[in-house]
Order: structure tokens, then sequence, then C-alpha cells
């Protein structure tokens, strides 16, 4: 861990909670609820945890997830300071109003520990594009770069994070509002697939839908190379992650890794932790990627 500063997230990163244990990066943990049971967002520590998770799908018990509070995050926060200055980098507000209530245990914080600093970043992201832009932070810190310095470089670069994505369970999506009954039972039969992506406020937005797995995974390569720095000869990481549909994933990292030679490293492919799963359900695989600022809503993609 650098001697300058704590770098931190949360847990809907999506990564392997082994992955940031083994980057330095601590995580505040969401939690959901099934029955009456809080369970926690597990990151792949215990092995049953997604297995029990979907299952609950299964049975129709709609895990609920909740905020992080205010106290939570400074009971977080307060165990990072006594060891250093803390750069919080936190789940995108178009997902959830949690960050308000990092912002606020920040600024209370702050009057409690004066020497210390504690920075509060809005990442505009989810699920592992959250995780892209954290994992980018840390490549800085482990460069040496200064917290200051780093915390530009997220501000800078936090809309440039794109959210790719299709789903083949369109339930979830009709239950969110997303799209109509009549349109998902439809899609269904169809074997409709709708794209989607997040827009520069971290809102989803559906803006395309084709027919089938192939057509899907092909819009969003397309996709990928007008947006990717460098477009095709795009040279940074992509992270794939999913919500139990493993095979989808490996299609589309497969067809990434023909699209982008230049890739830095191989993609990683990373589950779709409980609290995005809660609400895109099963049958969803995400691409994410640097590239130019994402659209607001009504733009062109």
């Amino acid at each position: 861990m650098s001697d300058k500063f704590i770098l931190s997230c949360c847990s809907t990163v999506d990564l392997p909670y082994s992955y940031l244990e083994s980057r330095h990066i601590p995580v505040l943990f969401y939690t959901y609820v099934v029955d009456g049971v809080t369970y926690d967002d597990d990151m792949g520590r215990d092995p049953q945890a997604l297995p029990r998770f979907y299952q609950f799908v299964k049975e129709g018990k709609l895990p609920q997830s909740s905020q992080i509070n205010e106290a939570e995050y400074e009971e977080f926060f307060e165990s990072l300071l006594q060891q250093g200055d803390v750069l919080h980098i936190a789940f995108g507000s178009g997902m959830t109003a949690s960050v308000q209530n990092a912002m606020l245990a920040a600024e209370s914080l702050r009057e409690k520990y004066p020497e210390r600093k504690l920075v509060v970043i809005d990442s505009l992201c989810s699920s592992s594009g959250y995780g892209l832009l954290v994992d980018g932070a840390a490549d800085l810190r482990d460069a040496g770069k200064s917290m200051d310095e780093i915390a530009d470089w997220t501000m800078a670069v936090r809309q440039n994070v794109h959210h790719q994505f299709y789903s083949t369970e369109l339930k979830f999506y009709r239950r969110s509002g997303r799209m109509s009954g009549a349109a998902a039972a439809i899609g269904t039969v169809l074997g409709i697939c709708p794209i989607m992506r997040l827009d520069d406020k971290a809102r989803i937005l559906a803006y395309d839908k084709v027919r089938g797995k192939k057509n899907a995974v092909a819009r969003t390569v397309e996709t990928m190379k007008r947006h990717a720095q460098g477009g095709a000869d795009y040279a940074g990481k992509a992270f794939i992650c999913h919500s139990n549909c493993l095979s989808d994933a490996l299609a589309t990292k497969a067809a990434v890794e023909a699209a982008f030679p230049h890739l830095d490293g191989e993609v990683r492919i990373c589950d779709i932790g409980t609290i995005v799963a809660s609400h895109s359900g099963p049958g969803t695989v995400a691409v994410f990627f640097f590239g130019d600022a994402r659209a607001p809503e009504g733009d062109p993609v």
C-alpha cells in the first residue's frame, strides 16, 4: 500500500475481492435482503454466495438492495483515516444516492481529523466499469502519482469509461420500468436482446435491440470500435462482466479480443455482483473500456 494515501471503493466495482486485496484497496460492502435476512455483496469470498443469490431469484424471491448510510461510511472512513489520507471512489450516483451519504460522512470526519485529507469522488460508473476506473487509479498510485493527481485524473476520465451491455432475460428490465410487459413478453419469444449503455450521468439507457445473442455481440463490438480510444487500435484495458451466463461472456470476450488486437492484456471476465444483479437479473453481459466522453440521453450512439 502506498505510504502517501489509501485508495478505497465499494463492493459494486464487481471485481473479485481477492484482486482488490492484492492491490491494497479496502472495500465497503453493500448488502441485500431476502426474507428478512441480510447478505453481503460477497465479491467471490464465499463460493456459495452467487449460487444462493440466483436460487433466490429462481424461487421468485426478489432481493432488495439498500443504500450505505452515513454512519456506515463514517465507520469505514474512520478506520482508514487512522492509517493515512483517503481517496474514496464511490459507486455512481446514477445507480444510487449512497454517494451523498459518503460525502456527508467525509464532511463530518474532516472536522475530527483536520490533519488528514479525505476525498470522495462520484465515479459516475457502475459494476466492472466502476472497477475499471478504480483499477486505473490503482495503476497510477502504483506508478507513484500523488493523491491529488489521481483525484484529478479520476474526475477527468470518469465519463470516458464506456458501459455497453445486452441482456437475454427481459423480465428484470420490465420490472425496472425500462421495458413494457408486452414488449418483454414478445421480445422473449422472438429472442430479442436490448442493447444498453450508461449515459453521461450514469443512467441506464436502452438504445437499440437486435435478434439473438450473436447479433448482440456484434452490435456491442461495433459500438466499441466507434467509441474506444484509438478505435480498433485501442490499447487500453477491457473488462467484461456477466450475470450467471459465462458462455455468453466468453463469446463476447473472444469477439472483443479478435476485434482489438492491441488490448492491454487479456480481457478480464468478472461476475456481476449481487447488488447490480438485483436490478439486471441473470442473462446480462457488459463490456467496459475507455473511450470518448459518454453521450447524454437523446444523443446518437
